[in-house]
């Protein structure tokens, strides 16, 4: 009796997680995979190890049409069209639509933990509908909670160490923070073998709060580090004054907000689950990546 090897596709092919997933599955021995990118010249690498690269565009749905045709398993990787309000949400829906038109039997979807309207994250809606559209769609689906990267903090820890000073307005607040590496293992994982409908939440091993991760830093890069609590308005005010734009100053302090309302302390252990593989550290993780975060050091 013969069996078909299952198409695969991941959308995002270009970018850091997408292409993680690409690697990981050409690791494992994955044929019959396509990778997804608006430019396919940024795919070349990935061809020359097995892949094969399509052109697909989240605002364009012919090219979805056709990128889509003939696939058995899916991956959307959300996008980060974060500037223009309601358009992440609108290429969500595209590819929703276009995985239901290509008769696509499994889609694996990367979302956010608790995007519920209530979230204070403002990008928390575009997550929050697209998993309803994967309800409406009726396609067989894993929605991926991916919780907040440790990679994020090398956008505001190496300032922190610099100056000695985190200023904060999350309060006793934890968070989960899980490895970009570990959070494309799962989804690997998952669009390799998951089956059915299911929801996962993916964090690290450990939820802490900023004061703790102040004291795991310090340790690591031997450098004190004093937290600072501060209201929302207080932080704002300060990130403005500091140069940051508008749009930044309020994803921040929506982060903070929303880390301080334990809407982010969740821990599963999910990531193992599917992987076999424990999650990293946060202590590892920072001590593997300390140019990142002490670049002139």
């Amino acid at each position: 009796m013969s069996t078909t090897t299952p198409r695969l596709l991941v959308t995002g092919a270009g970018g850091q997680f997408g292409r993680r997933v690409v690697e990981l599955l050409l690791d494992a021995g994955t044929t019959n995979l396509v990778a997804a990118s608006r430019d396919t010249a940024k795919l070349a690498d990935l061809v020359a190890r097995g892949a094969e690269a399509v052109a697909a565009d989240f605002n364009d749905a012919a090219s979805l049409d056709a990128a889509f045709a003939g696939i058995d398993r899916l991956l959307i990787v959300s996008t980060d069209a974060l500037g223009e309000p309601g358009l992440r949400l609108r290429q969500h829906q595209a590819a929703v639509a276009a995985a239901v038109r290509a008769g696509v039997s499994h889609i694996v979807y990367t979302s956010m933990p608790n995007p519920e309207p209530v979230s204070p994250i403002g990008f928390a809606p575009d997550h929050h509908q697209t998993e309803l559209a994967l309800a409406a769609s009726g396609v067989p689906h894993t929605i991926l909670r991916n919780g907040w990267y440790m990679e994020n903090l090398v956008a505001s820890l190496p300032h922190v160490l610099a100056t000695g000073t985190w200023y904060t307005s999350a309060g006793t607040g934890r968070v989960a923070h899980v490895a970009r590496a570990d959070a494309a293992r799962a989804a690997a994982a998952a669009l390799a073998s998951a089956t059915g409908t299911a929801t996962h939440t993916i964090t690290g091993p450990t939820a802490y709060t900023t004061d703790e991760i102040a004291a795991i830093a310090s340790e690591v890069f031997d450098r004190p580090i004093s937290v600072v609590q501060v209201t929302d308005e207080q932080l704002a005010g300060g990130l403005a004054a500091a140069g940051m734009p508008p749009f930044v100053v309020d994803l921040v302090v929506s982060f903070d907000a929303n880390t301080r309302a334990g809407r982010i302390d969740v821990v599963t252990d999910v990531v193992e689950g599917l992987t076999g593989q424990a999650p990293q550290t946060l202590a590892a993780f920072f001590a593997a990546n300390r140019a990142a975060f002490l670049p002139e050091a």
